[in-house]
């Protein structure tokens, strides 16, 4: 499956090459996602003008929803290995809808935090409106999607989501941290990665196998494939932070660097070149830093490293997926994997 040389990751306008006898996963969980912002703006129901003004420049349906669609396949999945079940259940849609929404809150946040101006190619809230107002649209949403967590009405799942939540807030406090110990510092990384980004997939995977059925070995699954999934797709994201054009990411490139963040492709390339400890260490705060350190990453191979670590990732997906019932929403999440590992923005 993995035929893409890591050479072609540096490409950054490659195309997204799939077999012909895979299904598009956006195809395939469309029909589940229908409405699905016209549903989350109902659960934003709100009495201010401008609250909701902010909340529908984000939900502006214009996103891939990759999440959800995730979120989807798996229930359908699910469903189909325990009873052969082609419906999504209305407690699995709504965890789509509320792991779009914490995503959401997770971004205005973070936007803040890293006072960014540009996110998916638009001007940022924090631009618009001012920070203040942006971390309290954030909270807003996250608070909408709790309500909607409570109405499923399953303790498990409110268990399981509000994890979530919990990691997203470790996963940034572990980012405006760093290691001195360079063994330390990759794994810290690594955790990193998994609470802001792959936690939420992980869990809402988790969530809708354990409401389409009751074995724990499925739980399992769905968890394992979320959270390696969620790893690749950051790493790649991290990957593309130094070979994608500006335009075609939707925000400056480089900006990890700016944040002062040492990614994979960053900490790969301090093994070749130790002289980038003592930038990493100071979180290239001196001037002449971002561009040295960039200069570094694409001289050394920890493009192509991070971009294998992804692949072995993506690999271990596709081996806790494959232990479900064969359905099309299965072969779905197996081609989602490789779309993981090609995408370009």
């Amino acid at each position: 499956r993995f035929h893409h040389t890591s050479t072609s990751r540096l490409c950054s306008c490659s195309k997204t090459v799939s077999d012909e006898k895979y299904q598009d996963p956006f195809q395939l969980g469309r029909k589940d996602l229908k409405n699905l912002y016209e549903d989350i703006k109902k659960e934003l129901l709100v009495s201010t003008a401008e609250l909701k003004e902010m909340c529908d420049y984000y939900f502006d349906g214009k996103g891939k929803a990759f999440r959800p669609m995730i979120v989807v396949l798996m229930a359908r999945a699910c469903n189909i290995h325990h009873n052969n079940s082609r419906e999504v259940q209305a407690s699995q849609r709504s965890v789509a809808i509320i792991a779009e929404m914490i995503h959401t809150a997770s971004l205005v946040h973070d936007d803040v935090i890293d006072d960014a101006n540009s996110r998916r190619g638009k001007m940022t809230v924090n631009q618009i409106w001012g920070e203040r107002k942006a971390v309290l649209a954030g909270d807003f949403i996250l608070s909408a999607a709790s309500v909607a967590l409570a109405r499923i009405g399953n303790t498990t799942i409110i268990s399981v989501l509000t994890q979530v939540i919990e990691d997203l807030v470790r996963g940034e406090f572990l980012q405006l941290g760093s290691k001195e110990n360079e063994n330390e510092r990759f794994a810290h990384y690594l955790e990193k990665t998994f609470k802001k980004t792959a936690s939420l997939i992980a869990n809402s995977c988790k969530a809708v196998s354990i409401l389409g059925c009751p074995d724990p070995k499925v739980h399992e699954i769905a968890y394992q494939y979320g959270k390696n999934v969620g790893i690749a797709f950051q790493l790649i994201d991290d990957v593309l932070d130094f070979t994608s054009c500006a335009d075609r990411l939707g925000k400056p490139t480089a900006a990890d660097l700016k944040l002062g963040l040492a990614t994979g492709p960053v900490l790969f390339a301090c093994r070749q070149f130790p002289e980038m400890n003592a930038m990493i260490m100071r979180r290239f705060s001196k001037p002449g830093d971002v561009e040295r350190a960039r200069k570094y990453v694409l001289q050394s191979d920890g493009v192509q490293q991070t971009t294998y670590l992804a692949q072995r990732y993506c690999h271990e997906a596709m081996r806790e997926i494959s232990k479900l019932r064969p359905s099309p929403e299965r072969e779905a999440l197996i081609q989602l994997t490789e779309m993981v590992l090609t995408r370009d923005k």
